[in-house]
This record gives C-alpha cells, structure tokens and sequence, in this order.
C-alpha cells in the first residue's frame, strides 16, 4: 500500500504574485524609472510575471497611466547614463617600448553600452530622443520636421502635395 500524500499548507501564497497592488506597481514603475528593465524586475520572486503586469496595464487606468510616465522617464535615465558612460576614462596600458595605448575591447564595450541606451531612449520617447529628419516645404514652404516617420514614406507625401498643388 502507498503512503497517503501529504496535504497542501494553506495560507501561503504559492509562486508569483499575481494580485495587482498599488505598492507593487508602485515600485515596478520606480525601478522602470531609474533604468531597469521589466524582464530583470518580474524575474525576482516578489514580483509577478511580465505576461501579469502586461494584463495589469489593460485592467488597471490608473497603472497604464504611471507605467507609461516611468518609460518616459526610463528614456532619460538612459540619456543620463550615455553621458556618465561617455565620460569615463578608458583604461590604459603602457607595453614594454613605453607606448601607451588604450583598451580597445573596453571600448568597444562601452560604445554598445551607449548605443543600446541611445536605441532605449529613441523608441521609449521618440520626440525628444529620435532622429529629426527636416525636408524642404513644398514650393518653398517652412521645413517639414520629422521623428517617426520614413523618409521614404513622407517624400512620397510631399510629392504628392506637390502634384496636388500644380494640379490646382
């Protein structure tokens, strides 16, 4: 005969929280903010999983509306961090004919670092991180600036606008 299994503790949560709390989003978008990212958050056991907050952010107004405020400020935690990175001295060695050259691999490592903050940054906020493109009015009107759209796609409106404007 087999041994009758043990009965299941209660009480105690088991696994992840998935109960949504305003202390735990609270401190998701605190940590988004200072440059985590939610993949390194939801993988500590306190915090639910990215899939849970996602539903979180179509269920709860109130934490799409913070979540989205931390991404922003995410974006310029990144731009501060380009700067400190840009700024740090590179490493140095000097080889045995007293020539002294810097570390090209930690280099290297530091510029990856940088464009992938920079990268961050021009997709969470896109107008004030993103490549302004500026193309010439059309018949000699102010500039059209542009952080998000191809430039394929918008010379293909402004030739269209200047067909439009010979046509009429």
């Amino acid at each position: 005969m087999s041994e009758p299994r043990p009965k299941r503790k209660t009480g105690n949560p088991m696994g992840r929280p998935s109960k949504y709390t305003d202390a735990i989003a609270e401190t998701i978008c605190a940590r988004l903010s200072n440059g985590e990212s939610l993949a390194q958050i939801c993988r500590e056991d306190e915090y639910p999983s990215q899939q849970t907050v996602y539903s979180w952010l179509f269920s709860h107004a109130d934490f799409l509306e913070k979540y989205t405020k931390a991404r922003e400020e995410q974006a310029d935690t990144n731009a501060d961090q380009i700067l400190k990175i840009a700024d740090e001295e590179p490493p140095s060695y000097t080889d045995e004919k007293g020539r002294t050259t810097l570390d090209m691999t930690y280099l290297a490592w530091q510029k990856q670092r940088i464009d992938a903050r920079k990268w961050t940054a021009m997709k969470l906020r896109p107008k004030k991180y993103g490549e302004r493109l500026a193309h010439e009015g059309v018949e000699g009107g102010a500039p059209i600036t542009t952080s998000d759209i191809s430039t394929t796609r918008l010379a293909e409106v402004i030739k269209n606008l200047e067909l439009k404007t010979r046509a009429g």
